[in-house]
């Protein structure tokens, strides 16, 4: 398998997804005390930009714990003679915590979490407020 780097375009969206989405679960609470229409348009917009966030998250967790089992990049990294053994086990740290699957599960429960959240939410206010009637 081949990576390859997202553009720039592409790095900046999701960046920007993940701190506006966290920008609009916190304000939430101030929105509680204003109109109930921004508090939705703000719970809407954090649900959705954290589904798109962490699934992307998990995406790239999931291609760099591939390509370093693929790769069997932890085992050759203890063979090149130029790295110290503080380098080699800098580098086995970083592969083994690339592939921790703690962070996958992590991506994953947050992503299910949103998407329940937001169906939960179409439905009580689509379905439930306007439709039920």
């Amino acid at each position: 398998m081949k990576p390859v780097v997202h553009s720039p375009f592409v790095r900046s969206f999701y960046f920007w997804v993940g701190i506006i989405s966290t920008l609009a679960y916190r304000i939430v609470v101030v929105l509680t005390h204003v109109d109930p229409i921004w508090l939705k348009i703000s719970w809407y917009i954090g649900t959705v930009g954290f589904i798109l966030y962490f699934a992307h998250r998990y995406q790239i967790s999931e291609l760099r714990s591939n390509l370093i089992k693929e790769n069997k990049l932890s085992e050759k990294v203890n063979n090149i003679s130029e790295l110290s053994s503080e380098d080699k086990e800098a580098i086995g740290y970083i592969f083994t915590t690339l592939q921790s699957t703690k962070e996958k599960w992590n991506y994953i429960f947050i992503f299910v979490c949103s998407a329940l959240a937001l169906i939960a939410g179409l439905y009580l206010d689509v379905i439930v407020k306007y439709l039920g009637k």
